[in-house]
């Protein structure tokens, strides 16, 4: 069967004219902080809408239309670089960062999640387009795939292939039957734990237009902040442990939280995934406090504080900073850099390889051991007392190959640009996590902009195959997807 590509130009352009409607939600912005930027947002939004509904409408399709599993593919993949080309516009039109290179690195850099960033001096921005590159963060933080399906049912064409696409290989248990009821009760989730977030940043002293961008950016496990220095800028050790939990929370299964709202938390401590990501947090984070307490001039709270607060940002995929981890010894250093590779929980919006796929992998290690004693017995692999179908364990070793054939690869041809070796895996690392900083001089004090324009559009790439979890991005580069059936 040939792909409906007039469904998927159709597709494109409403998420087009999102991009545009979300827009908008500057402009109170820019108007009330009487910035020079207003009239670069609204061309920007009026570019996208129009072009967006102006595509739509030209492709439109019957409402009795199907989608299958081959366009969710493709839409999700152009649907990220529709939504990043699209987004790159306000940048542009005011003259922010006027290298479409760097905007586009940027504007990824901020769907994806992923964080890093190649602006030297955020403050000096004004204030809408700070918002609509915090906003960035947050529409990719829970997905506009998943936005989408909760709209797209209205139109009259399924929406499982799309959700099914965002989030390939081990993905979160329906909340209902029906996955655009999932999707609006995850957004509303999402939704609300954003603005709870921004009352209480505020409620620390913390101005409403950083609260909102720090909320914006927490919930997303993004880590765009409006200070240079990130959210070491405010000293208050209330907003430190605010955030830290929300960024605990953004990095935790949405089926589990969405439960735990609901009283359920005996079912909440019963998922392994979410056992084993609280431990490892905590375990890590006073391992790491006690370091820090003994080789840096803090007290004793200040050193658990700020090793808890690097831990959580780093599993969490967030970014955000409050002290410089690659100053705390090579040790910590790393200790930090093979916590890039952990990640959140599967069903979060947090990147990296997720805490699941580690307890799969090493579970299905020690029963191999077994399976060596007793050749004919059936032992499988067992998560939450349930045993695992083998093609998602096959699923789960298949990724975690590929992710790291993909490191490897990908540190080489970064260094080919002449880039230090610390700096060439810190960035692939980070970049492919999802994470922000990374090591070398792409570290937690440092930027991108310095590197060759050819390393940024590579390092955008693997933003966007690590946000999309590799299959996704790389089925559409093999012949048999193309190959009419």
């Amino acid at each position: 069967m040939r792909l409906n590509f007039k469904l998927i130009a159709s597709i494109l352009g409403l998420l087009a004219a999102f991009n545009g409607g979300f827009m908008l939600l500057c402009l109170p912005f820019s108007l009330y902080f009487k910035d020079d930027t207003f009239n670069a947002l609204l061309l920007s939004s009026a570019i996208s809408l129009v072009a967006g509904v102006t595509i739509f409408y030209l492709y439109k399709q019957p409402r009795e239309t199907q989608l299958r599993k081959r366009e969710g593919y493709v839409i999700v993949t152009t649907g990220w670089l529709t939504m990043s080309l699209t987004g790159t516009l306000p940048y542009i039109l005011s003259g922010s960062i006027p290298s479409f290179t760097n905007a586009f690195f940027e504007t990824l850099s901020g769907y994806s999640t992923t964080g890093a960033s190649i602006l030297t001096d955020i403050e000096s921005l004004d204030k809408g387009i700070l918002l609509w590159r915090s906003l960035t963060q947050w529409i990719g933080g829970m997905g506009i795939i998943v936005l989408t399906v909760a709209i797209i049912p209205m139109l009259g064409i399924g929406g499982m292939q799309l959700f099914m696409a965002e989030a390939p290989g081990i993905t979160p248990d329906k909340l209902k039957p029906r996955i655009a009821d999932t999707a609006k009760r995850l957004w509303l989730i999402y939704i609300g734990l954003t603005g709870l977030e921004a009352v209480l940043l505020m409620l620390g002293d913390m101005g409403f237009y950083d609260a909102i961008n720090h909320a914006l950016t927490t919930m997303a496990t993004g880590g765009f902040s409006t200070k240079n220095a990130s959210v070491a800028h405010f000293t208050s050790p209330y907003i430190h442990y605010v955030i830290i939990i929300f960024m605990f929370l953004a990095g935790t299964n949405f089926t589990l939280t969405y439960f735990g709202l609901h009283g359920q938390l005996k079912k909440v401590w019963e998922n392994e995934e979410f056992r084993n990501y609280l431990l490892n947090t905590l375990g890590f984070s006073l391992f790491v406090g006690v370091i820090v307490y003994f080789v840096a001039d803090e007290s004793m709270e200040e050193s658990f504080r700020n090793a808890l607060f690097q831990v959580v940002s780093i599993i969490t995929t967030t970014g955000y900073v409050t002290a410089d981890f690659t100053s705390w010894t090579p040790f910590v250093l790393v200790i930090f850099f093979m916590l890039m590779f952990v990640g959140g929980s599967a069903g979060s919006t947090a990147g990296g390889v997720k805490v699941v796929r580690h307890i799969v992998l090493l579970k299905n290690s020690l029963l191999e051991l077994r399976r060596q004693m007793h050749p004919h017995a059936v032992i499988p692999v067992r998560l939450n007392n349930k045993a695992i179908d083998k093609d998602i364990t096959s699923n789960v070793l298949a990724f975690l190959i590929i992710y790291f054939m993909v490191f490897s690869t990908g540190s080489i041809i970064v260094a080919a640009f002449d880039i230090d070796f610390l700096t060439s895996i810190g960035a692939v690392a980070t970049c492919l996590g999802n994470i922000g900083p990374g090591i070398g001089s792409v570290g937690p004090v440092d930027n991108f902009a310095h590197l060759p324009a050819g390393s940024k559009w590579f390092l955008t790439f693997l933003m966007l195959l690590g946000r999309l979890e590799l299959f996704t991005v790389l089925i559409l580069f093999t012949p048999s997807f193309w190959r009419q059936n």
